[in-house]
């Protein structure tokens, strides 16, 4: 029959087991110890009584009378049935019993060990005479002038202990037995509580749960943390490291959140506890969604306790980089749509006015229509201008008249190699725009101004160290002066509504500006039409993100508004 399942009723076995011996060995030795006691109780005793014989002047006169037997043998007797010893002997110098319990052994040699005592000195010892074993005391008998006449021995027998012993027995058990049901209801008491908390599981399962809990939380695709209620770190997976640039040794335990390094946001976050869903962030370039939850326990703990909270972490950086890149496609499609559909109209028209007979009117309106388009499709740009712009511009300008907006470009010579990457170029001009056209297609800022046609500018131009200036400005209702400090930050909106995702396009562009060592300028006392005004500041040679040393700024969008 092999040991139980689960951990803790093995270790119950193994404690009343282990408490069994001790109770076994306990007994025993408080057995010995007491046996000692008594035996050594006895022999005082013995030598007290054969001290006090042995010293008085009765004894040495005795034993120096013509019968000592009939001179002591009755002094003997009534001090042995006084002391309670078992027997009082009384020898001469040549160790014959003068005197004994046992009359048949009056006149014959004394059993025992005599020579320390006829030395002058006291003794005892453990001896088996003719009453059987028994501790016994030797001591000499001294005349007046101090020489030994005689010897008295005096003891008790081993039978007479262990009576005495077998009395204390009981309680001696008892005792023992009381601490070891006690010892024995605390170790069930705690096996309880093991298997409450191990949830009646043995070793090996539990083992192979942990190899099934570490093949789980190592094997997702989202990054894990669990924070303890004292707000150290003390589970991550290797996502979550790689997300927060963990560098963590398992062997160190828990780590204080506040000693990891993360971005402040992030470690907000985790020191507060507080409930988060679906919170973007923006750490060391990535886009972050960052979910948490109280990390409470199962029905199967037995408790209620709050362990920490566990928060899950998920790189949305490439989604966001291809929703993207199909938002600047989707703009230039709306664009080629809708200059598709005036291109119909005018060619139908030039047609028209062919069939009519009309030739020098066709070609006017043909050499008109095209100088128009021609100044349209610049726009303000240079000749130079970057072809991503110039793309981005025509996509946005169709864009905006859609919506009833007029879009003003001024693109300054010097401007054709922008110098940044086209991904960043286009999140930073595309959400600038987006953001300035939203605002002048405000209907009540329309009524406000009395037409409904609204004014956005866009500039790109140089600074006096080569550096690339992106401005965009518009006659919206402007930046709300209580959210200006913040309106940098994921999440933050001064839109109205809640249709669409709301504060991402200015965290967009803060996080690409951040990337590339630049700043980004909110305000809009100074905007030429009276609106907000946005100004991207990036300087002559970008920094890439890989290349960034200001981990503050990178990691959790460092960026002044």
């Amino acid at each position: 029959m092999g040991l139980p399942r689960g951990i803790a009723a093995r270790l119950l076995v193994v404690q009343l087991a282990v408490l069994l011996l001790v109770a076994v060995v306990a007994t025993a030795a408080l057995w010995a110890d007491s046996r000692q006691r008594a035996e050594q109780a006895a022999a005082d005793r013995s030598l007290a009584v054969a001290t006090t014989v042995a010293d008085s002047p009765r004894v040495a006169e005795g034993l120096a009378s013509a019968d000592p037997t009939a001179a002591l043998l009755d002094y003997s007797l009534d001090v042995t049935r006084d002391t309670g010893v078992d027997f009082v002997t009384i020898m001469d110098r040549d160790t014959v019993r003068v005197t004994h319990p046992d009359p048949d052994e009056i006149g014959r040699r004394y059993l025992g060990t005599t020579g320390p005592a006829l030395a002058g000195r006291s003794m005892t010892e453990t001896f088996t005479g003719t009453l059987g074993p028994s501790v016994r005391a030797v001591v000499p008998v001294r005349d007046a002038d101090g020489g030994i006449v005689g010897l008295v021995a005096a003891g008790v027998t081993v039978d007479r202990v262990t009576e005495v012993l077998g009395a204390r027995l009981p309680g001696l058990v008892g005792t023992v037995g009381a601490l070891a049901l006690l010892v024995a209801a605390g170790a069930v008491l705690l096996s309880r509580s093991l298997e409450r908390t191990t949830w009646g599981l043995g070793p090996e399962e539990m083992a192979r749960m942990l190899a099934y809990y570490e093949s789980v939380l190592h094997s997702v695709g989202e990054g894990i943390v669990l924070v303890d209620r004292d707000r150290r770190l003390v589970l991550h997976n290797d996502q979550a490291a790689e997300l927060l640039e963990l560098e963590l040794d398992p062997a160190t335990g828990p780590v204080e959140v506040s000693a990891l390094g993360l971005p402040p946001a992030i470690e907000r976050l985790l020191v507060e506890g507080t409930t988060a869903d679906e919170v973007v962030h923006l750490p060391s370039g990535r886009v972050l969604v960052v979910t948490q939850r109280p990390a409470l326990p199962t029905g199967r703990t037995g408790s209620a306790a709050r362990l920490g909270t566990v928060t899950t972490l998920r790189d949305r950086t490439e989604i966001l980089r291809l929703s993207g890149e199909l938002a600047t496609l989707r703009t230039l499609s709306d664009a080629m749509r809708a200059q598709t559909h005036e291109f119909a109209n005018r060619l139908h028209t030039i047609v028209s006015l062919i069939e009519l007979e009309r030739p020098r009117e066709a070609l006017a309106l043909a050499a008109s229509e095209l100088e128009t388009d021609r100044r349209a499709s610049e726009g303000g740009l240079a000749a130079d201008a970057d072809p991503v712009v110039r793309a981005l511009v025509c996509g946005k300008t169709a864009q905006a008249a859609e919506r009833g907006v007029r879009l003003s470009v001024r693109v300054a010579d010097g401007t054709g190699d922008p110098g940044v990457p086209a991904t960043e170029l286009v999140t930073i001009v595309g959400n600038l725009v987006d953001n300035a056209i939203d605002a002048a297609a405000d209907p009540s800022v329309a009524t406000a101004r009395g037409d409904d046609r609204g004014r956005v500018e866009l500039s790109l131009s140089r600074t006096d160290a080569g550096g690339l200036v992106v401005e965009v400005a518009d006659d919206g209702p402007g930046v709300d002066p209580a959210v200006r400090p913040r309106v940098l930050e994921f999440g933050v909106t001064t839109k109205a509504g809640d249709a669409g995702p709301r504060g991402v396009g200015l965290a967009l562009v803060a996080r690409s500006a951040a990337r590339l060592g630049g700043r980004v300028e909110v305000g809009d006392a100074d905007a030429p039409l009276g609106g907000a005004r946005v100004r991207v500041v990036l300087p002559a040679e970008p920094r890439t993100a890989a290349a960034d040393p200001d981990r503050a700024d990178a990691r959790d969008g460092g960026v002044r508004a």
